[in-house]
């Protein structure tokens, strides 16, 4: 078994590092340098897809290891967006989250057969492949912005939109953990659960999505445990504070998201 990236999951690691550098060098420009935002938003949201598209490829790659072969037939190995059996779940719920008000949705779309899979660990297993994906991402852009340092601030559209690519990172990571049926951490527990109760709450696995988000605009106790901890994990991982005009600070994560919530109409900024 051989992983061969798709021609448009390449497309989108071009688009994605020529997005990143038109943040670097601030080509857009304009008046006060106020057009850079549409460059933080291209590579905000492409870089988005990319992270979906590693997050199914994990489950697809954890369950070819764990006997299902099938995976492969189906194409979900190649990390072609295209090839995810449910792209309205996987992208398009993600994507419409993203933009109204830059919440890092979870994705799940590939089919599984869990007749396959060879142990109820290793079931859970696969369904904990996705966030832990975006979570290794998380930490890699975190990282990469630590070791960027000063110049990660000197180009703040740059640093700034790479921190909040990572702080969705781990917001899509916990979110998924949350033990929602359709989401990964009710996956993970599902092959240990009695089939009894697994039949009770099926009529309900449609309100999953609605559930989620009521939750995650609603609750603040649930906000915090999964946005709060999420900031506090690019903090912890060194993503700096970043000083805005009044003597304030706020770190470069929630810079990113305001900037790119700035460049969609109507959205404005947060900070």
């Amino acid at each position: 078994m051989t992983t061969r990236p798709s021609p448009i999951f390449l497309g989108l690691l071009v688009a994605t590092a020529a997005a990143g550098y038109l943040c670097w060098a601030e080509t857009f420009g304009g008046p006060n340098g106020k057009n850079n935002k549409y460059a933080v938003f291209l590579f905000v949201f492409i870089g988005w897809i990319v992270s979906l598209c590693l997050h199914e490829y994990a489950h697809a790659r954890t369950a070819y290891w764990a006997g299902d072969q099938s995976v492969e037939a189906r194409g979900y190995l190649t990390l072609n967006p295209l090839k995810y059996v449910q792209p309205g779940l996987s992208l398009l719920f993600p994507l419409i989250f993203l933009l109204m008000g830059g919440i890092g949705l979870p994705g799940g779309a590939v089919w599984i057969r869990p007749a396959a899979i060879r142990t109820k660990w290793q079931r859970s297993v696969v369904s904990l492949a996705g966030p832990a994906a975006n979570l290794t991402l998380g930490i890699v852009l975190s990282l990469v912005v630590r070791a960027g340092g000063d110049a990660m601030k000197t180009h703040a559209y740059f640093g700034s939109a790479l921190s909040f690519l990572a702080l969705l990172q781990f917001t899509a990571g916990f979110l998924n953990l949350v033990p929602i049926p359709g989401l990964d951490g009710f996956g993970a527990l599902e092959p240990h659960l009695p089939q009894g109760f697994l039949a009770s709450i099926a009529p309900y696995r449609g309100y999953s999505m609605i559930i989620l988000f009521l939750l995650a605009t609603r609750s603040n106790t649930f906000g915090d445990l999964v946005f709060g901890n999420a900031r506090r994990a690019v903090e912890a991982l060194g993503i700096p504070q970043f000083d805005l005009d009044g003597g304030s600070t706020a770190n470069l994560a929630d810079v990113g998201r305001a900037v790119f919530q700035d460049a969609i109409p109507g959205r404005g900024r947060v900070l």
